[in-house]
């Protein structure tokens, strides 16, 4: 459940990092609304999730889906670039959290 509560956080994590990008500095105040909510609700996902698992594990877990989901979000709905680096990257960040879930305690 604790991993469940961490994969939703990770998702909200896209959500916020996409209206953050819509607010437009905060001049679209149902954008940033989003925004706070939904960063709110993951930040309150994950210290719920931390209750039983490790620190590191979750953490990288959770930051790990927020920008592996925030880059194809960008990606995919804003037009931003797609090159051999930034993909090179991109599967680093992934295998780092596989890593990490791998040899977790939990």
């Amino acid at each position: 459940m604790a991993w469940l509560m961490v994969v939703s956080a990770g998702l909200l994590e896209m959500v916020w990092s996409y209206s953050a990008k819509q607010a437009n500095g905060w001049a679209n105040l149902g954008w940033a609304a989003v925004t706070v909510l939904a960063s709110l609700a993951s930040f309150f996902l994950l210290t719920f999730a931390l209750k039983s698992l490790p620190l590191g594990s979750a953490y990288a877990a959770w930051t790990g889906i927020g920008a592996v989901g925030s880059f194809i979000v960008g990606v995919v709905l804003l037009g931003e670039p797609l090159g051999f680096w930034r993909i090179t990257s991109l599967v680093l960040v992934v295998a780092g959290v596989i890593g990490l879930r791998l040899t977790s305690a939990k």
